[in-house]
């Protein structure tokens, strides 16, 4: 789950913001498919933009090239997350809090389960938008940190407002404000959330991806104890 910088501040709630949002998503997994059948350096602007029906003049109202079109799956849920985690009840422990707040935003995983296994191909075919992928889910862990220290009462100034990439002189002053506990507390929350997405993936007939997902965050409230053994059966000879 990426954030997204929204060249249009004016986006939010309503009919414009839902349809921005919807366009967002269009130009995304037309993305995604034709990198997933011609590969991804073979797909140009114009073709993703008339597979979206949309102008490529408008494709740029959204993205700043084509490559960062290849990385937005989720774009805008990080956002979400983040507001939820700091609108949760105050007597919710952190990691429950954290748990509700993903969970509301991965129903579109099972829904598209088609689509997001394809944008994994996409990422594992093209190492430079892996690392892409990577660096902008870095950022979002960083920052759904930031936001867990300030539900604690541990935040900063610097974890509000317009804040400065973690790979500057600034940015490492916002590293050095944070705390361990909410930054291993993201860490792994999201680290759950690819194994479950993982898991369920390969044995999706065993369970429906929300159960996987909320079994996976037991284990971290259990404090990853190793599970009972299974019963093995006794002979009846």
């Amino acid at each position: 789950m990426h954030d997204v910088s929204d060249k249009d501040p004016a986006e939010g709630g309503g009919l414009r913001g839902r349809k921005k949002r919807e366009t967002r998503a269009s130009l995304v997994a037309a993305a995604v498919r034709l990198a997933a059948e011609h590969g991804a350096e073979n797909v140009t602007v114009d073709a993703i933009s008339e597979a979206a029906g949309v102008s490529p003049r408008t494709f740029f109202n959204y993205f700043d090239s084509r490559d960062e079109a290849f990385v937005m799956m989720g774009a805008e849920s990080s956002g979400r997350v983040r507001r939820a985690v700091l609108a949760a009840p105050a007597e919710v422990p952190p990691l429950a809090v954290l748990r509700d707040a993903l969970a509301a935003e991965l129903g579109e995983v099972e829904q598209q389960h088609e689509l997001w296994r394809l944008h994994s191909e996409v990422l594992r075919r093209s190492p430079h938008l892996l690392a892409r992928s990577i660096g902008a889910h870095v950022e979002d862990e960083f920052t759904l940190a930031e936001t867990l220290a300030e539900r604690i009462g541990a935040g900063s100034p610097l974890f509000t407002g317009d804040r400065p990439p973690l790979g500057t002189a600034e940015g490492q002053l916002r590293r050095q404000a944070l705390e361990l506990y909410p930054r291993l507390l993201a860490a792994v929350g999201t680290t759950a959330v690819r194994v479950a997405v993982e898991h369920w993936c390969v044995r999706q007939d065993e369970a429906t991806f929300e159960a996987v997902f909320r079994t996976a965050f037991d284990h971290l409230a259990a404090g990853l104890a190793e599970p009972a053994a299974p019963a093995v059966p006794v002979d009846e000879a």
